[in-house]
């Protein structure tokens, strides 16, 4: 009998533990704090916990080539532990096929495809270009000598940088474009008058256009956005639309019943009144998919990004 109450009470210990292993996060940005996946992560952590869904979550990072370092560290060193998470996104798509990465998506958990940003061209206010008319101008006059500053090679901002060359009948490949690992470093080059321009999701630099410090040339919406006093690029006669999307991934190797759990919660996270707050505040569209429908659409993400990134010539074919 005691030997049966032990079993007993050793097996509500055992389930005590695992929920409680539910209640705590980490999640892992693949880049430098400032950054998109860096403002993700932690607008993640801090609604996890306000929403009384998780207990604890704590946000790292590791940076590098377009978090491809971040996902070999993710898929190696966390397999089987469903307390981690990792953001991710289409700037990683880009920068697996880019960088010929050994380790890709398919190696960890999708749980779901988060949210979506359009991308902002943006110059300092003391810049000479005013319009996008003007930089198309500066382009056409000569493509080298303009530089665009963004995250990772191959990421979004590349990609967008290539699409407006090629919409205006240039070359892309002559396209000079200077990779930062986070949005903190690429928003200091745009400021200081190192680069041309800037290419980023609207959030990260809303607080300096808003302060005078950053002239909006235009967004890549296909329509204009309320609240966003410019231009779309299809206004201004580029034939380019583009959004970038961001999502969240769970450890390889985790169970079933572990993908559930943790589905759930970023559900309920989604849902909660205090996200719906953080779209708000960073002007990030709902995008939310996940489950089967959210592997189904990754995986022709990946196959459309390949397909963009040879056009442009980023990527061999």
């Amino acid at each position: 009998m005691k030997t049966l109450l032990a079993a007993i009470l050793s097996l509500g210990l055992f389930a005590s533990a695992a929920a409680a292993q539910t209640e705590s996060y980490e999640i892992m940005a693949p880049a430098s704090p400032g950054g998109g996946w860096d403002q993700t992560a932690r607008a993640m952590q801090a609604t996890l916990q306000d929403a009384k869904i998780a207990s604890d979550v704590q946000v790292v990072n590791v940076t590098g080539a377009g978090g491809t370092i971040g996902l070999a560290q993710f898929v190696s060193r966390d397999k089987g532990d469903a307390s981690k998470l990792m953001v991710g996104g289409y700037v990683m798509v880009g920068a697996i096929l880019t960088n010929k990465s050994p380790v890709t998506l398919d190696q960890v958990t999708p749980i779901a495809r988060l949210t979506g940003e359009y991308e902002a061209i943006v110059v300092p206010a003391a810049s000479p270009l005013k319009t996008v008319d003007d930089l198309v101008a500066a382009l056409k006059k000569d493509t080298g000598a303009v530089s665009f500053a963004g995250g990772s090679a191959g990421g979004t901002d590349h990609i967008t940088a290539g699409l407006i060359a090629k919409a205006a009948g240039l070359d892309p490949k002559a396209v000079n474009y200077i990779a930062f690992s986070g949005g903190g470093e690429a928003l200091a080059a745009i400021l200081g008058g190192q680069v041309t321009a800037g290419i980023s999701g609207y959030g990260e630099f809303e607080g300096q256009i808003k302060a005078g410090a950053l002239r909006l040339l235009a967004v890549t919406s296909d329509a204009k956005i309320e609240g966003i006093d410019a231009p779309t690029l299809k206004e201004s006669g580029l034939d380019v639309v583009i959004q970038n999307w961001r999502m969240v991934a769970a450890a390889p190797g985790i169970t079933d019943e572990e993908k559930a759990t943790i589905t759930a919660d970023i559900t309920k996270m989604v849902e909660s009144a205090e996200w719906k707050a953080v779209l708000d505040r960073n002007g990030w569209e709902n995008t939310f998919l996940s489950g089967d429908a959210f592997k189904t659409q990754l995986d022709a993400d990946v196959t459309a990004t390949k397909a963009i990134l040879q056009d442009i010539g980023l990527v061999a074919k």
